[in-house]
């Protein structure tokens, strides 16, 4: 609520130089109302950038020009990101603890396979060359000169040491690693490799952490992640990162159509969902089937637990990241189309509806719940028959005319006259 209160903490040391890093690396992945509210919350700090005074949510939003909702949404992708943790207590007027964390440097940044994948997707090819070539640390050719640089040794005589206590708690550089909840069984995944082929021992907590991030990136399953381990591996047995890297994107783009992967919500986002201290009526359950399934995996449930054709999967990122759709609406539009299509995901029927919910802002499952209801309602109805156009009869429409009947004897004339013809 706006009458909610907050306090800024800092848990790094904050330079101009990762204002630049905000900027030009983050900023495309989360958006600029995002970084926005890191700066503003950045500047809230004191002088040492360690400690905020108590401010309300309704002055942020005044500072900003921003909805509560839409600086909510801003908060989680720094969160999701890295940028920030946030503490809340609850109380008659609640309280939060926004920490921010620094950025990670240009070089952790480009090596980070999920940044690195997200960030060229998201800017292009050229402009991601152009952001390499920014960071990059120019080659002087030094091979012509001599190190004449003094050691410390060299300046300073030894002194006696002052031995710093591990609770003074000085200020460092913090950074948050991205924090995933991975499908994947690493562990199963080494067992299924040939203990001749490969060295388990190996495989370093940096590296598993990087598969960890492939498979989260790529969406890989297990049996498809051992094969990449498998052609990654070199002539020591051990995994060849850049290798690793190279048959991840070289495998997802050839199933992909030669497309590289974008990050998207998992599922709903939490601004968008209802209350979970709603009551579970009937309704409300299938809501929350909706908001907390991803579209990929709610497309496999109504496979019957069978993987989506390429095709489907193609639909479903289009309505993701082209139309720009959330996964819970997504859902709802699918479960829609099956049972009004006949079990068929027609793309040009899809692409008629999105369009349609697109223009008329529908945000949330309930929303598109209560579309679906009203274009239901919509057909069932009965068409409304045209009035009959009323002729005025003419006056001798409705006489009976006097009929003069024949006579038995002209009768038999007639007849007669008849039989001439058969």
């Amino acid at each position: 609520m706006p009458a909610d209160t907050y306090i800024v903490t800092s848990k790094t040391i904050l330079s101009s130089e990762d204002h630049k890093l905000l900027s030009s690396l983050y900023q495309p992945i989360v958006g600029s109302v995002a970084i926005s509210l890191y700066f503003s919350l950045w500047s809230y700090l004191d002088g040492s950038e360690c400690l905020s005074l108590e401010w309300t949510h309704h002055q942020l939003m005044a500072n900003m020009k921003l909805k509560l909702s839409e600086i909510e949404v801003a908060r989680t992708k720094l969160e999701a990101i890295g940028l920030l943790k946030t503490y809340f207590k609850e109380d008659h007027i609640n309280h939060y603890v926004y920490q921010l964390y620094a950025p990670l440097s240009s070089r952790e940044f480009f090596h980070n396979p999920i940044l690195n994948t997200t960030l060229q997707n998201n800017v292009g090819k050229k402009e991601y060359e152009k952001l390499v070539e920014r960071y990059q640390t120019p080659k002087l050719p030094l091979h012509d000169y001599q190190d004449i640089t003094c050691k410390f040794n060299d300046v300073f005589e030894s002194v006696s040491t002052y031995e710093m206590n591990e609770e003074d708690n000085l200020k460092q550089r913090e950074k948050r690693q991205l924090e995933l909840t991975s499908k994947i069984d690493l562990d199963h995944v080494f067992s299924m490799i040939p203990e001749d082929y490969f060295l388990v021992s190996s495989v370093t907590r940096d590296m598993r952490d990087f598969i960890y991030k492939l498979s989260f990136i790529y969406d890989f399953d297990e049996e498809t992640l051992v094969k990449i381990l498998m052609n990654s591996i070199n002539e020591k047995k051990m995994i060849d990162k850049d290798l690793l890297r190279t048959q991840a994107r070289n495998i997802y783009r050839f199933e992909n159509g030669g497309k590289t992967p974008t990050l998207i919500y998992k599922n709903e986002p939490e601004t968008k969902r209802v209350s979970e201290k709603s009551p579970l009526t009937k309704k409300a359950k299938l809501i929350y089937q909706f908001e907390t399934t991803t579209p990929h995996d709610f497309l496999a449930l109504k496979y019957g637990g069978i993987e989506p054709t390429k095709q489907d999967l193609m639909i479903l990122e289009y309505l993701l990241v082209d139309l720009k759709l959330t996964p819970g609406v997504v859902n709802v539009l699918i479960d829609y189309v099956l049972k009004v299509n006949h079990n068929k995901l027609t793309r040009a029927f899809i692409e008629t509806i999105a369009g349609q919910w697109c223009r008329e802002h529908i945000e949330t499952v309930e929303d598109a719940m209560n579309q679906c209801i009203a274009e239901t309602k919509r057909k069932k109805e009965p068409t409304k028959q045209q009035p009959k156009q009323i002729v005025k009869k003419p006056k001798w429409f409705d006489e009976k005319p006097e009929v003069e009947l024949a006579t038995p004897e002209e009768m038999e004339e007639m007849n007669a006259f008849l039989k001439q013809f058969e």
